[in-house]
């Protein structure tokens, strides 16, 4: 049961349009573009999001900003592929996401959503997304990656440790920190985090930054949907989501002195004006 409910993490690769002969491409490795983007509720004909258009080099960290129901998850959705788009395309090095085969495409994107999903098996499973045969250098690696590995060994069976129906034998944080490691399993190029310290201590907070200083430092893309101020310290570029639309984006520095109500050193929760411009 645990390794079909598994399947709904890598739903969105399985689901994109295949080719009978998919052309084996080349691993990632240049940049993101995002390109006329609009996405609609699945479901519906709602567009919630529109006209969204920018591109990330390689080696790149973006935290994109904006108020509640903004739109920062459906872009989240949307560049993961876990929603569809309405209009545009999402490319890696030029390529569209249909021009990859599914599974090629989810080795190059790792995904941490806002609500954590973990599934009855053991921690190894799940940080590998229980894959067959899974690789015990790249499950460690990973946890070495969120620094969560020495929580592992402190479990009752490490590795092997069942966590029970939705993680329910972890905490929140543990919960998304192996979440974590789970997005960054097999070093992907494309790393997105939806607000993925919403359950963090300080530690663990540390831990995150880390882990998202370590993506760029090897040359990946981090896309993090940022409440709190502390995960901007590792962005170098900020993007501005209000009312569906991308209402600002550039170098962290000038786009925080334009939006922000609060410096970014308060504990607040970022507050933004929802038509991007300082309230």
């Amino acid at each position: 049961a645990a390794r079909q409910s598994s399947q709904r993490l890598d739903a969105v690769f399985t689901s994109l349009p295949q080719r009978s002969k998919p052309l084996l491409l080349q691993p990632p490795s240049n940049g993101l573009s995002i390109e006329g983007l609009a996405v609609a509720v699945p479901g519906t004909q709602t567009i919630t999001l529109s006209n969204i258009t920018f591109a990330v080099k390689a080696g790149s960290v973006v935290a994109v900003i904006g108020p509640s129901a903004a739109g920062k998850s459906t872009l989240a959705r949307a560049i993961t592929g876990v929603w569809p788009l309405a209009r545009g395309a999402v490319r890696l090095d030029g390529a569209a996401y249909s021009s990859w085969s599914p599974e090629e495409l989810g080795k190059h994107v790792g995904y941490l959503p806002q609500d954590v999903q973990l599934f009855d098996g053991t921690i190894t499973e799940n940080i590998c997304r229980f894959e067959e045969n899974p690789d015990s250098l790249k499950v460690i690696t990973a946890s070495q990656m969120a620094c969560v590995h020495e929580m592992v060994l402190r479990l009752p069976n490490g590795y092997e440790t069942r966590i029970g129906s939705a993680g329910s034998v972890l905490s929140a944080g543990q919960r998304q920190r192996i979440a974590l490691a789970r997005a960054l399993y097999g070093n992907p190029f494309l790393v997105v985090l939806d607000e993925p310290n919403s359950n963090l201590d300080s530690d663990g907070e540390a831990a995150l930054i880390k882990a998202i200083e370590g993506v760029k430092a090897r040359g990946g893309i981090v896309i993090v949907i940022a409440h709190r101020p502390s995960v901007l310290g590792a962005a170098d570029t900020v993007a501005v989501i209000g009312g569906g639309q991308l209402t600002a984006i550039g170098p962290k520095d000038e786009i925080l002195r334009k939006v922000l109500r609060y410096p970014v050193s308060a504990p607040a929760a970022l507050a933004v004006a929802a038509d991007g411009k300082k309230a």
